[in-house]
């Protein structure tokens, strides 16, 4: 695959505050490209330390001027902000609308204008629903369950309709992701049964265990971004890549952490207990 050379380039990334781009933009910034934080930090920004390479602009997507104005003299666009996941739609479905969905074409058409080159899309592999195949492509047919993975679907076929040679554009569908960052999350599978094994010495798998979970390492999915910032345009204009590793049932997941916590921990015995009810 031939490669772009990144020197120099200015990349905005939305969301960049928040458990992905907190160390995305850490890590591209340290390699010298000049790194454009849009966030509106709603889970503050102590965590982010700006510097030569890197900016903090804090906004809101929604707000079109603030895009337009931060949008100036970048080079690339990697969109990661959203409302992501199911309780917080549950709160407030028309909130999450307005920021999944809603300014979602602005922020493309914006882009656009301003003559940025590409534009990287976050979705999720939540779009596909739950499938009996053993391998889920990149053509398999979308039926979303949530209003959360209704919308990342939705918003797909919005930027396909600006793709040109000078309007890059690529949708990835990640894993549900693990692991350390910044602005670290604890509503996920794996940091979920992290967090009980060192904090509480006992690890609570619900729903008997047996569901599986397509998961991926936080320092994986910030490559697999690099990459696709690196690559030639006529390997990813108008594509959909799923990013992931491994499928596991959730009971596996939590046997895995057992281990790793009693070992990278020192303690000496992490109870598992499994239980059949499930939470609303």
């Amino acid at each position: 695959m031939n490669y772009l050379n990144l020197n120099n380039k200015n990349v905005l990334i939305t969301g960049g505050a928040g458990y992905v781009g907190s160390l995305l933009s850490e890590q591209l910034s340290a390699e010298g490209l000049k790194v454009i934080i849009y966030d509106t930090c709603f889970y503050g920004k102590e965590h982010i330390n700006t510097n030569d390479n890197l900016k903090l602009i804090k906004a809101d997507i929604r707000d079109k001027s603030s895009f337009d104005s931060a949008t100036q003299g970048v080079d690339q666009v990697i969109h990661l902000a959203c409302i992501s996941n199911d309780p917080s739609f549950a709160l407030n479905e028309n909130l999450c609308k307005t920021i999944n969905y809603d300014c979602f074409e602005d922020l493309v058409s914006i882009s656009k204008k301003n003559g940025v080159s590409r534009f990287i899309y976050a979705s999720s592999s939540s779009v596909y629903g739950f499938s009996d195949s053993d391998n889920v492509t990149e053509e398999h047919e979308l039926v979303p369950l949530t209003l959360y993975n209704k919308f990342k679907a939705m918003c797909e076929p919005i930027m396909e309709k600006y793709l040109d040679s000078k309007f890059v554009g690529v949708t990835i569908r990640p894993a549900t992701l693990c692991g350390y960052a910044p602005r670290c999350r604890l509503d996920l599978s794996v940091n979920i049964l992290t967090n009980h094994a060192v904090n509480n010495n006992k690890i609570t798998v619900l729903g008997g265990g047996e569901q599986k979970r397509p998961n991926l390492d936080i320092r994986d999915m910030c490559r697999a971004y690099k990459t696709v910032l690196e690559a030639s345009e006529d390997k990813i204009n108008n594509e959909i890549f799923n990013v992931s590793y491994d499928n596991k049932k959730i009971i596996e997941l939590a046997k895995m952490v057992k281990a790793n916590s009693e070992k990278f921990y020192n303690i000496d015995s992490i109870e598992i207990e499994v239980k059949s009810e499930t939470v609303d």
